[in-house]
């Protein structure tokens, strides 16, 4: 599935990896599934369809892809578990795009469900999937990983990024910048320390890729948040800073993991709560 949107002179290609199956109760947190089931209903195994969104930036001289799904590269037992699809490559292909084409990649955090396509195998090897591109991830994610703490390392997977780093073929960001005129990168804390939300802004509209800061339509609430938030309570004010710019500055907001809604303008309504409008 694909879907064009002109954003100034840039165009936007929302294009993903397939879909995957999440555990209902890891995606909501604290929140009763009697309450989120009601939004995104879950299979008898308590399991619910989560996308793989990424979004293709072109800009008319580069074209940055951002975020990179789950891959080939799991083992026996989270393929089994999370049953990925693995589609991104060629749903790529299908728009008319080669892994060669992309100049730029921009992973949101490094956990494996974001950035799986960064590499692929050969010769048993991790070599990059996208062969021309300059890549860009937070520098604190990869510090994180590096430390293998029981909580989140389950969340990563070297090859996805330490032979690009080793290469010199991915850049480490530590702060808010710019990567290109119109793309930037902003950490907003909460579901790990140094996550990053991608900024594109092109003739006065602006679009966000706020990754797993609100990573479905039914996350919209300030409280209702994943399970693997490492800090939820900075989630929570992270939520309030990025509504506080994008709903007055209508930014179009791109969800990594809503499978119905890939993309829409947040809203205030009524009691505090915030609703979303897809597009037309």
């Amino acid at each position: 599935m694909s879907s064009r949107i002109q954003l100034g002179d840039f165009q936007l290609t929302l294009v993903n990896d397939g879909t995957y199956l999440a555990d209902g109760g890891a995606m909501f947190g604290i929140v009763p599934k009697t309450l989120w089931q009601k939004r995104i209903p879950a299979d008898d195994q308590n399991r619910i369809a989560s996308a793989l969104n990424s979004v293709l930036i072109d800009t008319g001289k580069q074209k940055i892809l951002v975020e990179t799904g789950i891959g080939n590269k799991l083992g026996e037992k989270m393929r089994s578990f999370y049953q990925p699809q693995a589609k991104l490559l060629e749903n790529l292909a299908a728009i008319g795009v080669k892994p060669e084409q992309i100049d730029m990649v921009i992973n949101s955090h490094l956990h494996f469900d974001h950035c799986g396509w960064n590499t692929v195998m050969q010769n048993g090897a991790a070599v990059a999937a996208f062969p021309r591109a300059k890549y860009y991830a937070p520098r604190g994610e990869w510090e994180a990983a590096k430390l293998q703490r029981e909580r989140d390392a389950v969340s990563y997977i070297s090859n996805n990024y330490d032979p690009l780093i080793q290469t010199g073929q991915m850049e480490l960001r530590a702060n808010d910048s710019e990567v290109v005129p119109g793309v930037s990168l902003r950490i907003y804390p909460g579901h790990t320390r140094s996550m990053m939300a991608i900024i594109v802004e092109s003739g006065g509209k602006k679009a966000c890729y706020i990754s797993d800061l609100v990573p479905t339509t039914a996350h919209l609430d300030l409280t209702w948040a994943l399970s693997y938030d490492l800090f939820p309570l900075e989630t929570i004010e992270s939520k309030k800073l990025f509504y506080k710019e994008a709903i007055p500055g209508k930014w179009l907001v791109i969800f990594t993991h809503d499978a119905k809604v890939p993309c829409a303008y947040v809203e205030a309504g009524e009691k505090g709560k915030f609703i979303a409008r897809p597009l037309a």
